[in-house]
């Protein structure tokens, strides 16, 4: 394959040069648009929400779905596990939640034949391929925190014994944004885990007029499974080969380094109003976000526009504003536009 250049850098492909990578690429680029065939039998809209939930498949990573009720979030979950034939696991979210109601926790059984008490691992809800932890917010911290390890490394510990979890594993938790009274938010640390904050809006009048239409008549539509989990865990490695050039991932940790209110980079908005910025995980996150982006746009390098594209789904939960942003109306949102102005793109990339 031939060497591509951005900014007059040379981005060599050598990574993705094979014939069973570049098979694999246009197996994922194929399998996304199926995917998305299967899906819009159930699902009306939300074109950038089903976008940012398949990156954060082919990725390998856990996204929060921040959403009024009723705006379909269980059931996109739900759907995309049914289309990919994972096992899923919904778990709502109350106060009495225990950790041990997630991870599983150790029974006495006794032998039927030998008459003996021997302790038991009953495994808890955890143990699924897709688990959509509703209403995450509505359980204290100690609860939520029992997602911590599973999410980052794949793995429970319960009782000092530790169990693996199948692949592939993801995390989708949903929040519903007008009821604060009775919630717990989330830990920095949790929070930081999400790959994305995937805001999902009601949609514009004739989708939802086409929701109700479809909603209230019968219907049973019958999904097809193009995708597996073992494609899932392999299009996850291939997007870690996709290659970068020097200035794009340069571009992505400018952006991130410009939201810290203590940097030299920062400009006046974010020294003004935030009070802690994005973390260095959120920096990964925009270049693997920009890999996938790229592979299922059917290019084999990361461009700026992918990095800037994913700036607000990546950074909009780890930017944390202050009393002057609050008191003001200052959203992450608008901290986000601010900063993807105050870091231009390269002159020569322009």
């Amino acid at each position: 394959m031939n060497e591509r250049t951005t900014m007059n850098q040379p981005v060599s492909s050598v990574d993705l040069e094979s014939p069973d990578d570049l098979a694999l690429a246009d197996r994922m680029k194929v399998g996304r648009e199926r995917v998305l065939t299967e899906l819009r039998k159930v699902i009306i809209g939300q074109s950038e929400v089903i976008e940012q939930v398949l990156m954060t498949l082919f990725v390998g990573g856990n996204s929060l779905i921040v959403g009024a009720p009723g705006l379909a979030k269980t059931l996109l979950i739900h759907t995309m596990a049914r289309v990919l034939d994972l096992k899923f696991s919904r778990i709502q979210f109350t106060p009495d939640l225990m950790p041990s109601d997630i991870t599983g926790t150790d029974l006495v059984q006794e032998d039927s034949v030998t008459g003996r008490r021997q302790m038991v691992f009953a495994p808890g809800p955890i143990f699924a391929n897709i688990v959509l932890a509703d209403e995450i917010n509505r359980t204290p911290p100690k609860t939520q925190s029992a997602l911590l390890e599973a999410m980052q490394e794949h793995r429970v510990t319960v009782q000092g014994k530790t169990y693996t979890l199948d692949e592939p594993f993801y995390v989708f938790a949903t929040q519903n944004p007008i009821e604060l009274e009775g919630t717990y938010p989330l830990p920095e640390a949790q929070l930081d885990r999400f790959m994305f904050h995937i805001v999902i809006d009601h949609p514009p009048y004739d989708e939802e007029y086409d929701v109700i239409r479809s909603t209230t008549a019968l219907r049973n539509p019958t999904l097809e499974r193009p995708v597996t989990g073992a494609d899932l865990i392999a299009f996850q490695q291939l997007v870690r080969k996709v290659p970068v050039a020097d200035p794009v991932m340069r571009h992505a940790l400018d952006i991130v380094r410009a939201s810290r209110p203590k940097s030299s980079t920062s400009p006046e908005n974010v020294k003004k109003w935030v009070a802690f910025g994005a973390s260095v995980r959120a920096a990964q996150f925009l270049v693997l976000g920009g890999k996938a982006r790229a592979l299922t746009s059917g290019r084999y390098h990361v461009s700026f526009e992918d990095i800037r594209a994913l700036a607000h789904p990546v950074l909009r939960h780890r930017i944390i504003t202050n009393f002057h942003a609050q008191s003001e109306g200052i959203t992450t949102d608008i901290l986000v536009d601010r900063l993807l102005e105050a870091v231009p793109l390269p002159r020569s990339g322009m």
